[in-house]
């Protein structure tokens, strides 16, 4: 059993992944050089400095890795407004119906304007007790601190905690905050077989993991669905 759940964002809540390759690759390009997969892998899981400075570095282009990191995150933004970010199938009830049962916290490597963005934009803000940026921790994924601050945030011993993860850093990072991985694995970008392993549960199906989640948090009040998503 467990007295809390804490969410990964992009892959696990709104289909994004691909936008921000989309953004890497656009500004890499416009400078004269080719993102591809590799750096991509490289990225995920990242903090917005750490990405910022990588791509910075890569692009070769005198840009400083502020400039980089404002450049890509209003693309993200703009994303968002145009329709380009929603929820993934089953998200919505899954916050709303775990956040019935115990406080749910994000553990997210989106920057915090992104972050206050989404959530409020789908209008599910109000249901995170806690909300922390790997820019806000020393280390991002797959180092387990963006974990261990929204557990500290909850007032909850990480490993009481269960996570929700869908890529390779962000499943390692999870799981070495000591916490209890559920996997919703990403086909855009599979996680590797070594980090999946250490998840309890896997699928691909929201509402598969929404029921598992609720299987293993207390009995409440009776439980209300959250809207379909």
């Amino acid at each position: 059993m467990a007295d809390a759940v804490v969410f990964d964002m992009d892959g696990v809540l709104v289909e994004s992944e691909h936008l921000w390759e989309r953004l890497w690759t656009a500004f890499a390009a416009e400078r004269g050089k080719q993102w591809g997969p590799e750096q991509t892998k490289s990225c995920q899981g990242m903090s917005a400095p750490e990405w910022a400075a990588f791509l910075t570095e890569f692009a070769g282009a005198g840009d400083s890795a502020p400039d980089t990191e404002r450049t890509v995150v209003d693309g993200m933004i703009q994303a968002l407004e145009d329709g380009e970010i929603e929820l993934l199938t089953g998200a919505r009830a899954m916050i709303a119906d775990t956040a019935a049962r115990g406080p749910i916290a994000l553990a997210s490597s989106a920057p915090r304007r992104v972050i206050d963005a989404v959530l409020a934009h789908h209008g599910v803000d109000h249901h995170f007790k806690a909300t922390v940026s790997s820019a806000e921790v020393p280390r991002g994924k797959p180092s387990p601190d963006v974990y261990l601050a929204a557990a500290g945030k909850l007032g909850v011993p990480a490993a009481d905690c269960l996570a929700v993860e869908d890529s390779s850093n962000g499943l390692r990072a999870a799981a070495a905050a000591g916490m209890t991985v559920v996997a919703i694995p990403n086909p855009g970008y599979p996680p590797a077989e070594d980090a999946l392993a250490g998840a309890v549960h896997a699928s691909s199906d929201h509402d598969d993991v929404r029921r598992f989640l609720l299987s293993r948090l207390p009995e409440g009040s009776p439980l209300q669905e959250g809207d379909p998503a």
